[in-house]
């Protein structure tokens, strides 16, 4: 199947992202970082390409400069291929002065864009989840079941459930319904979800429910049908719910990992977990890299430091200190006596040479300071910690905002840009 002129790929870059604040406070949730050297949006980019699928819409609203830079700069295709990366964002018409009001009303809103393009199916994606998938298998899954829409799904967890769409199947295997987020007390009522059918025989016993990962495949004139016929916002709220009466709906099993990194812990979480031996995801692998910017930066200098479980991008500078189960990113200095644990240092855009203190006045130097001690700190990009500052979140504080940084499900938040003056205590 030449999957590249059959499927065009629709990637939802989210709302205001207020779950990731303040790492969204100056860029949309696809163009957070990630691993070091990554962005949330060179996940499902690179999974396209791997695919052969290559035309490709990002639909964004909000703090789209940075994303459209990292596109620009990343995805260039053959000049003479018929493949693009390209940014649709929100736009005010005559016919239509609104933003968009939810995945759906993305899509429509973008339909006058892609629809002139042949396309027999579109892939519509989340630009922040962390997987890796073969789009191919799913693509052809839809196909073998002559499926009008499919939905990518995997068992999940009691705990896990109230977050996400779960799906109900009749003694056969087909899907009756599907309810979004459903409440506790809900899911007493809808009561085991997992069919009996061979597909997800192979579920753990810990996991009765089946859930849908927002991956959808939509045949061409389905999707343009229900974007014409209803006025439907939300893709999982309302768009498949009622599908399910009026299409040929289907899901398909995928066993793989899979994270929604859409709030600060979950983003954390899924940072530390890639510095563990035998993680579930890792962002390298021979046969599926994930793609991003080609930076061309020396490789890190590390002089008589102790590093363990520890992610090191590329052009850092990291001198007698301690760093332990984090993640340092592109262009980090740390400097001598730090001692860092279990947290994620997103990097610099640009280095600053020690004769620039006249340019930075009497704050700190970029990177991160002598004598720092970090623990479950998220340092974002450009930022500069000060001599001697201990941020540690003593006392377990889980949400307050203080001079110059942010705890978020008790997480420490160093925004980009901020500045944590010498001798800072948390």
């Amino acid at each position: 199947m030449a999957v590249n002129n059959e499927v065009l790929a629709l990637i939802l870059g989210g709302g205001r992202g207020s779950r990731l604040f303040p790492l969204t406070q100056h860029r949309s949730k696809p163009a957070v970082p990630i691993g070091g050297k990554y962005r949330l949006i060179d996940v499902p980019v690179s999974n396209c390409l791997h695919a052969d699928i290559r035309r490709i819409f990002v639909l964004t609203q909000f703090n789209s400069a940075s994303l459209n830079r990292h596109i620009a700069q990343t995805y260039r295709m053959d000049l003479f291929s018929q493949g693009f990366v390209e940014i649709l964002a929100a736009e005010q018409t005559p016919d239509n002065p609104n933003w968009f009001q939810g995945t759906a009303d993305a899509v429509r809103q973008a339909a006058r864009h892609f629809a002139r393009y042949d396309a027999d199916y579109y892939l519509i994606l989340a630009g922040d989840h962390l997987y890796r998938m073969d789009y191919g298998e799913l693509i052809e899954d839809h196909i073998d079941h002559k499926a009008d829409i499919t939905i990518a799904a995997q068992p999940v967890a009691v705990s896990d459930a109230s977050a996400m769409g779960i799906f109900s199947f009749d003694r056969a295997g087909r899907i009756v319904a599907f309810e979004e987020k459903p409440k506790a007390e809900r899911l007493a009522d809808i009561g085991r979800s997992i069919p009996s059918g061979a597909t997800f025989a192979a579920h753990a016993p810990d996991k009765p429910f089946v859930a849908s990962i927002g991956i959808y495949v939509f045949s061409r004139d389905v999707l343009l049908d229900i974007l014409e016929r209803d006025a439907a916002t939300d893709f999982g709220r309302e768009v498949i719910p009622a599908a399910i009466d009026r299409y040929r709906v289907h899901a398909h099993l995928y066993r793989g990992y899979w994270a929604d990194v859409g709030t600060v812990g979950s983003l954390y979480n899924a940072n530390i977990q890639l510095t563990r031996r035998g993680a579930p995801f890792t962002f390298y692998d021979p046969r599926r890299p994930v793609y991003t910017h080609p930076r061309f930066l020396p490789g890190s200098h590390v002089s008589d430091c102790t590093l363990r479980d520890v992610i090191l991008a590329e052009g850092c500078h990291v001198d007698r200190c301690l760093v332990e189960e984090s993640v340092i990113g592109i262009r980090t200095s740390i400097q001598p006596g730090a001692e860092i644990r279990r947290s994620v240092l997103l990097g610099a855009d640009f280095y600053e040479a020690d004769d620039d203190a006249t340019a930075r006045g009497d704050g700190p130097r970029l990177g991160i300071g002598r004598d720092v001690v970090l623990d479950r700190v998220i340092v974002d990009k450009n930022a500069r910690i000060g001599d001697g500052a201990r941020l540690v979140n003593e006392h377990g504080v889980q949400e307050a905002d203080g001079d110059g940084y942010f705890i978020r499900g008790g997480v420490i938040v160093v925004p980009k840009d901020g500045v944590i003056k010498a001798g800072t205590t948390v």
